[in-house]
């Protein structure tokens, strides 16, 4: 079988290198043909050999995400260091549920946990779950969010479930992503049940006319409009959250990253006041997608509304080991210019 993954390699590493020659959309010849792989389950096995070849002859229908000229999606081709780490992590097949049980998954989340808090300039109580995008990892939060507020009221959400639950108020911007209603949905406060704060000409939520809180209340915040970079004035409104005893959560997939910056840390003012904090390291540290950070700063009570997955947490530590704080800087720096990032 090494045969077999060394050539694997090798294809990977043809596909790797091409990405600069080929065309960055998928070959439309190619995804005509992928109409072959339409057919009824096999009876018979087919060599393993032969079925990574059939793979590795329709690879030019993926889109080359990989490559330095792909602009969607907020993400970027992967560092070979975390790539290789991925593979590395891949070949180990953790489940690194049980730190008694792999010791070595469950030191790697540790120390990538304590370099991303310090890199993000969180307090040092936070904890994280490794989970798959910030999608996920807003859910995450929100979870752990829905945990706290409502067992301030008296009420186990886990054991009991929502129905019955005293009623939960989430207060969001105008202008806050897509993908936060649909973590609002998930976690079941609804998509539709929230309160919407107008925000100015940049999205920013306003906080002249943010409203009073009272009861059991989630504020999501936004660090990073994803149309304009702009972020919610947190020195103003989290003050009023905490007044409330609101949870304060902040949808940072694509600012939080700021923090790592010397020249855009300022935009992170207020932001360490939060509870929870999501963002990715698919976007500005370049691990392979798909890897969300969920960021809680009480870990009692919602430690256990994370889901770490090795292979996720072995690639930002190799980010970070290879790059160390100097490194990110650099990266985050060089890809806000060559981005035009408006923040």
């Amino acid at each position: 079988m090494s045969e077999l993954r060394i050539a694997a390699a090798k294809r990977a590493m043809r596909y790797l290198e091409g990405l600069n020659e080929r065309g960055v959309a998928p070959d439309t010849a190619v995804v005509a043909r992928l109409a072959e792989l339409d057919i009824p389950l096999p009876d018979h096995p087919s060599p393993a050999d032969a079925t990574v070849a059939q793979l590795d002859s329709y690879s030019a229908a993926t889109m080359a995400m990989a490559g330095p000229r792909f602009f969607g999606f907020v993400i970027g081709g992967v560092l070979p260091a975390t790539l290789a780490a991925n593979w590395l992590a891949g070949a180990w097949d953790q489940n690194s549920a049980l730190a008694g049980v792999t010791p070595l998954p469950a030191k790697l989340e540790d120390v990538a946990l304590r370099w991303l808090r310090d890199v993000l300039g969180l307090p040092p109580e936070t904890g994280v779950g490794f989970v798959t995008g910030a999608t996920v990892a807003n859910f995450t939060c929100l979870a752990a969010a829905r945990h706290s507020v409502l067992a301030q009221a008296g009420w186990d959400v886990e054991a009991d479930g929502m129905f019955g639950a005293p009623e939960v108020a989430v207060v969001v911007g105008e202008e806050a992503h897509p993908t936060l209603f649909k973590s609002l949905g998930l976690a079941g406060f609804g998509r539709n049940r929230v309160v919407r704060v107008p925000v100015d000409e940049q999205g920013r939520m306003r906080a002249d006319v943010f409203p009073n809180l009272s009861g059991p209340t989630i504020v999501c915040l936004q660090a990073g409009n994803v149309n304009s970079g702009a972020f919610d004035p947190a020195p103003e409104i989290i003050p009023k959250a905490k007044a409330a005893n609101a949870w304060v959560h902040v949808d940072g997939a694509f600012g939080l990253w700021a923090a790592a910056a010397p020249f855009k840390a300022h935009l992170l003012a207020g932001y360490a006041g939060a509870d929870s904090w999501a963002t990715d390291a698919h976007k500005y540290l370049n691990t392979p997608y798909d890897s969300g950070l969920a960021f809680v700063r009480y870990l009692v009570g919602s430690v256990r509304l994370f889901s770490s997955r090795l292979r996720r947490s072995i690639s930002s530590y190799d980010c970070v080991d290879s790059s160390m704080l100097l490194g990110i800087v650099t990266h985050f720096s060089n890809g806000c210019r060559l981005q035009g990032t408006p923040f």
